[in-house]
């Protein structure tokens, strides 16, 4: 008999940090007790979508202790925690390179920048972040912004798709 393999919400909902052991962090003693409001844990459209704009957003705007920055936030603006959670995961040791290297490409593009292919690294910290620093910091500032706003929009046209598929199976019937 083969071993069962837990559905992917399951592995998620395992992976993601619990009501109780949010609450218990020492930087959210200040939000604790607005963290246990069983509106920020339910699965609602409209949490939902707030949550994927909040995880989304502090997923790009900061490189660590991004789960707890997004659950700080959702408690203000009523956004879906685990759903938040989960976003942050975008950027993470193993892709942030990536979203680094393309928040550069952005922010040199957006700034009209001549795209540098290796750094230059005896120059400084001041040189490289007069060189990297501000191209990188402006695409990381667009895709929070873009992805918050994506993320938002994409929940709420699935959300309407699913409920639009769901009425029409049922009005075809059995």
């Amino acid at each position: 008999m083969k071993p069962s393999i837990p559905h992917w919400r399951e592995r998620l909902s395992k992976s993601l940090p619990s009501r109780d052991g949010l609450s218990a962090h020492p930087w959210l003693q200040p939000v604790a007790n607005r963290l246990l409001h069983p509106q920020l844990w339910r699965y609602q459209h409209e949490a939902v979508a707030r949550g994927v704009a909040v995880g989304t957003f502090w997923a790009f705007v900061i490189p660590f202790a991004q789960i707890v920055v997004a659950a700080a936030h959702c408690t203000w603006w009523r956004a879906n925690i685990p759903a938040a959670a989960a976003m942050t995961m975008v950027t993470n040791p193993l892709t942030i390179g990536f979203w680094l290297w393309l928040a550069y490409q952005t922010g040199a593009l957006v700034m009209g920048q001549p795209m540098v292919q290796t750094p230059s690294i005896g120059d400084g910290a001041p040189s490289w972040l007069a060189e990297f620093g501000w191209p990188t910091v402006l695409g990381m500032g667009i895709f929070a912004v873009g992805g918050a706003s994506l993320g938002y929009i994409g929940v709420k046209l699935a959300w309407r798709l699913r409920v639009s598929m769901k009425l029409r199976a049922r009005r075809a019937g059995p």
